[in-house]
């Protein structure tokens, strides 16, 4: 039987470990600077915004994790100038698209810097941008970053679709990590990061995930891959059909193991040293994923969510 009460648990643990960290998610002298470390700076921060404003979004004002939650995303955004630092940025680089990633997650909370919108939404229009050669899967989160932040509406997200792996229904022995993290992607930003439900997800593909899923998923955490198992376990939960009882107990189960006693989680390994302190750089993404992916889990189960009833022949156990 699934244990929801646990599987929240380890969100509140993992964003209470975030929270006792805040200042290391703060953005540094370097953060306009040409030669700054944006994967150091700007990405931390980005991906704080991001799941803080999915927990919002699935939890009840009245709830400590939702208060918690809007506690780090208020302190993303006086990082950020309450916005003015993305104008900043614009002018120095109009052409990167960090930017607008990191504050279309800040904007789907509803905090919004006009000047910056404006300025961003005119780049936009230019056939530079448009036609900037990019991987699909970022491809796919830059026109799905323009609509959320309001810069611009497009039909370029179904082409953006169809170029990437998972769009493609790949053979399932073909999964691996660097497809693994393309396929997650896909679907956060189908389903805008949780937020829009399993509605963005189309039916071949949500079908597809429904048998493929539960095998990649039981691999990554045989391997210890927490990182990735911690975003398999968000696509899980965005599906129609919530995976089998048994396949939820059990990887929950595997993480909420590996779960440090101060709430991090580890992005890979065998198990959790209980005798030092996570190193923040190598802990902060797979707990933010876990808090993320045990959100939306539970979120799910209140409401009900039954398991996959449908399983094409043969559409598990090829990996496990």
């Amino acid at each position: 039987m699934r244990d929801a009460r646990g599987t929240r648990q380890v969100a509140e643990d993992a964003l209470a470990w975030v929270s006792a960290h805040r200042a290391q998610f703060a953005l540094g002298e370097d953060a306009l600077a040409a030669d700054g470390q944006v994967n150091r700076s700007w990405k931390p921060l980005g991906e704080l915004a991001q799941v803080c404003a999915t927990v919002c979004r699935h939890t009840a004002p009245p709830d400590p994790l939702h208060a918690c939650a809007a506690d780090l995303m208020a302190f993303a955004w006086q990082e950020t100038g309450r916005g003015e630092l993305f104008l900043r940025l614009q002018r120095l680089e109009p052409f990167a698209t960090y930017p607008l990633e990191v504050y279309a997650a800040m904007a789907a909370a509803g905090l919004r810097h006009q000047g910056y919108e404006a300025a961003a939404a005119t780049v936009a229009r230019t056939r530079g941008w448009q036609l900037t050669e990019q991987e699909p899967t970022r491809r796919l989160g830059v026109v799905n970053a323009e609509g959320r932040s309001g810069i611009r509406q497009s039909d370029a997200l179904p082409q953006a679709l169809r170029r990437t792996w998972l769009a493609g229904l790949p053979e399932p022995w073909t999964f691996e990590q660097s497809s693994g993290y393309s396929l997650t992607h896909v679907v956060f930003h189908l389903t805008d990061w949780g937020r829009a439900g399993p509605a963005g997800l189309p039916p071949d593909l949500a079908g597809y995930l429904a048998d493929w899923l539960p095998p990649w998923l039981d691999t990554c955490l045989d391997a210890g891959m927490w990182d990735l198992g911690c975003e398999l376990l968000a696509v899980a939960a965005s599906l129609p059909l919530l995976p089998e009882p048994a396949v939820l107990d059990d990887a929950w189960a595997r993480i909420a193991a590996v779960q440090h006693p101060l709430g991090a989680v580890p992005e890979q390994g065998s198990g959790v040293d209980h005798d030092s302190s996570p190193d923040f750089l190598s802990h902060y993404h797979p707990t933010l994923m876990a808090a993320f992916a045990a959100t939306l889990t539970t979120g799910r189960l209140d409401d009900g969510a039954g398991p996959a009833a449908h399983h094409r022949p043969g559409g598990q156990g090829v990996l496990g």
